[in-house]
């Protein structure tokens, strides 16, 4: 079997592939993020172009193996919101998304050798209303500094939301599961359990 790199420095990334049992490495790419984000790309544009541009710089070191990029924003109002860094950023997204319902997109990219496979699933999240202190107290706990929209659904984040609708509750954490292990069995012939 070839092998696998994820392309990416991200824990919650390299959690959720180890749920596969299937041998992989982690190893984040070269790609500026930053530079794309004021574009004007749409959420979708812009968290495809990441994920290809994540997945390709690592291609061109590791002709060999299968790379897997990922990237994801949450999208609201025309406003992109990716990881809130601060705190304080963290209390405007939360506030901003309080009570309404926004769009997570995670973009995948897997690529080996000329073979290149790109896809995107979109979730609907609709939080509940929160209170400026609910909001201060779920930051305490969670940190969700490092995490686009500023919430940590696999942990306690899990209480802002009244319903959530997508493909793969995988993908709001950052990476879907299911279609990327699709892929890899069926395009990439990647055998598992």
């Amino acid at each position: 079997m070839s092998k696998i790199i994820l392309a990416t420095t991200s824990s919650y990334r390299q959690a959720l592939f180890k749920r596969l049992a299937i041998p992989f490495q982690a190893i984040g790419s070269n790609v500026n993020e930053d530079a794309f984000k004021n574009k004007g790309l749409s959420l979708i544009e812009l968290t495809e172009t990441l994920a290809l541009l994540k997945a390709r710089d690592l291609a061109r070191k590791y002709p060999d193996s299968i790379i897997i990029g990922s990237d994801q924003a949450v999208g609201f109002n025309d406003l992109v919101f990716s990881k809130p860094g601060t705190a304080e950023k963290a209390m405007e997204q939360l506030a901003s998304l309080s009570g309404k319902t926004h769009q997570l997109v995670t973009s995948v990219a897997i690529i080996q050798g000329s073979k290149e496979i790109l896809f995107h699933q979109v979730t609907q999240l609709k939080m509940r209303e929160l209170t400026l202190s609910q909001i201060k107290n779920y930051i305490s706990l969670d940190s969700p500094l490092d995490c686009a929209g500023s919430y940590k659904i696999e942990e306690h984040g899990i209480a802002l939301f009244e319903s959530i609708a997508g493909q793969d509750f995988n993908s709001i954490i950052g990476l879907p599961l299911m279609e990327t292990l699709s892929i890899l069995r069926n395009e990439f012939q990647v055998d598992f359990l």
